[in-house]
Order: C-alpha cells, then sequence, then structure tokens
C-alpha cells in the first residue's frame, strides 16, 4: 500500500512540474519516501498513505493520513535530508529553496484515489 501511495504522491508532484529525483532514498541513517525538483525548489516528501472501504465516505481528522506524522518523524526527515546533502556519492540539484513536504495519500480497497492532500512546507 505504501508504494501505491508514494507512486500516486510522485505522480501528484509530476504535474505540479516536479521531476523525480528519488524514491525510498536510503541514507545511513534510514530512507526518505521520495524526493523531487522543479528547478528551483528540492522537495523532500513523507508520503502517508491510508486504505479505506470502497462505500466509507468521509474519514474523521483522526483517522487522516497526515493526521499521524508525529513530531518524531518530522525531525527524521529533516536528518535524512541533511545526510542526503552531504552525500558527496549523490549528483544533488543546485536548489533555490529546499522544503519538506507532507502528502497524505487515501485509496479505496480497489487501490483508486479517493483523496490526495498535499502540504507544501509541512515541517
Amino acid at each position: 500500500m505504501g508504494r501505491l501511495g508514494e507512486e500516486l504522491a510522485a505522480a501528484h508532484l509530476s504535474r505540479l512540474g516536479f521531476s523525480e529525483l528519488e524514491r525510498n532514498a536510503r541514507t545511513r541513517h534510514g530512507e526518505i519516501d521520495l524526493i523531487a525538483f522543479d528547478g528551483r525548489t528540492l522537495v523532500f516528501a513523507e508520503v502517508k498513505t491510508r486504505r479505506v472501504g470502497a462505500r466509507q465516505r468521509d474519514l474523521r481528522p483522526d483517522e487522516q493520513p497526515l493526521a499521524r506524522l508525529s513530531e518524531r518523524q518530522r525531525t527524521r526527515l529533516r536528518r535524512l535530508a541533511a545526510g542526503w546533502l552531504a552525500d558527496d556519492t549523490r549528483a544533488r540539484p543546485s536548489a533555490r529553496m529546499i522544503r519538506f513536504d507532507a502528502i497524505g495519500v487515501v485509496v479505496d480497497t480497489d487501490e483508486r484515489l479517493r483523496h490526495l492532500e498535499h502540504i507544501e512546507s509541512a515541517f
């Protein structure tokens, strides 16, 4: 399910003019879900995916995928991004701005997109 959410998040960023640089980028301290670049802005994105029943209408606020994004995960993503940027073995773009986004994806049991929430500069 996580891979599907990442695929849908990457497609969303592509529609916004971003190119995917890496998905599931490994650093020595963990993994970054999605890294994208639009020529100016380098985005490190945390993607959270949730599955709902085909007949379920709306999610309560506490059921939204991004409601589960903790401060610990935010701090971890910043640390992972610093590690990714410091890695001299990677080709890194020259960005004017670095942003940390959160993307919440809701799919149904048939793996159809029901809702996508994208918060730019979430942390």
